[in-house]
């Protein structure tokens, strides 16, 4: 009898993935459509100019930013045009012959030796030797936050003390008291899988989140802790309340930006995996409708060398599971005529 009710069950289950799943795929975009970390149209004709060995569409841009102060693209377009970079560099070097004292070739080329030191067998060894190309991005001009963005990266690497990373935090606040990459450089430090704590990484996340600015991604910050703690193991009770409090805030920090939305995608696929992990599956289906056509690499590289696949096969992992949970037909209520004290 048990037997015949588990298998009564699965063939329940089967069906209802049948009937629901194609009505779940509205408003998300087909297989094909779906990028992995597409270009904004501010960013796109500076790679496409750089693919042919053309820097001045980049060095505008970035001139752009500078002098406006959108430390925040900044941030992103330095990141986008040194990974670029790495692959294909002549432009880049051809930017910094042409004007080496330039603070945004500075910050690019700064940001494409940290990322190559990274991948490095000897990282700390070679992140050392990038120390002067960041103290020169940080020179070319004072007010801008991404090279210490950088320097907390860095010191991340090289194993710096608490009191050395905090003095790179100080400068980097003094900038930009609610930049995202900071913010991000200094949980990372601060968690466990660096010189930190679990507690300590969630009590800075939530710190900052409460102190930072109305529509700043800061307050998305906790549900980057709680991806932390997901990695490290099944959470306790307490750990998972907390995880859920990240989710939901991050959530509505995810409703006050437009789907598709570029900017907030990041945070929206990170969102994405800790409600997997938590199980909230029509919260993360909401989630996938919401960043549409917009995969990023991170968090799926984690866990894969094709992040866009792993994007798509949790996409549709998660229409499954909802469509699994939903009535198999639509109840009807019968109502008394009589009414119920007749």
């Amino acid at each position: 009898m048990v037997r015949t009710m588990s298998l009564l069950r699965a063939l329940i289950s089967t069906v209802r993935m049948v009937r629901h799943t194609p009505q779940l795929a509205a408003g998300l975009p087909p297989d094909d459509a779906v990028l992995l970390d597409a270009p904004d149209e501010r960013l796109a004709p500076a790679l496409v100019s750089a693919a042919v060995g053309e820097y001045e569409p980049a060095a505008k841009l970035l001139a752009t930013t500078r002098e406006s102060a959108e430390w925040e693209n900044r941030d992103r377009y330095v990141m986008r045009l040194a990974a670029f970079a790495d692959k294909r560099d002549g432009w880049l070097a051809d930017w910094v012959r042409a004007a080496p004292h330039d603070p945004d070739a500075l910050v690019v080329k700064a940001e494409l030796a940290v990322r190559r030191a990274w991948e490095s067998p000897a990282r700390a060894e070679r992140l050392r030797e990038t120390g002067p190309l960041i103290d020169a991005a940080a020179e070319g001009d004072p007010r801008d936050p991404v090279p210490w963005r950088l320097a907390l990266d860095h010191a991340r690497g090289t194993h710096a003390t608490h009191s050395a990373f905090e003095a790179l935090w100080e400068q980097a606040v003094r900038r930009s008291s609610h930049h995202y990459g900071c913010h991000v450089a200094a949980l990372q430090f601060l968690s466990a899988q660096w010189y930190g704590s679990h507690r300590e990484c969630f009590d800075f996340a939530e710190q900052a989140a409460q102190d930072t600015l109305p529509g700043s991604l800061v307050q998305a910050l906790p549900v980057r802790a709680a991806f932390t703690q997901l990695l490290s193991g099944e959470p306790t009770p307490l750990q998972a309340d907390r995880i859920d409090r990240a989710a939901d805030l991050a959530i509505a920090v995810s409703a006050q930006y437009e789907p598709g939305d570029p900017w907030p995608a990041e945070v929206r696929n990170l969102l994405v995996y800790v409600l997997v992990g938590r199980g909230r599956w029509a919260a993360a289906l909401e989630q996938f409708r919401l960043i549409g056509a917009h995969a990023s690499s991170f968090p799926w590289t984690c866990f894969t060398d094709d992040p866009l696949g792993q994007f798509l096969e949790t996409r549709d992992a998660v229409k499954i599971q909802v469509a699994s949970e939903m009535p198999l037909r639509a109840r009807t209520v019968h109502s008394d005529p009589c009414g119920h004290y007749a």
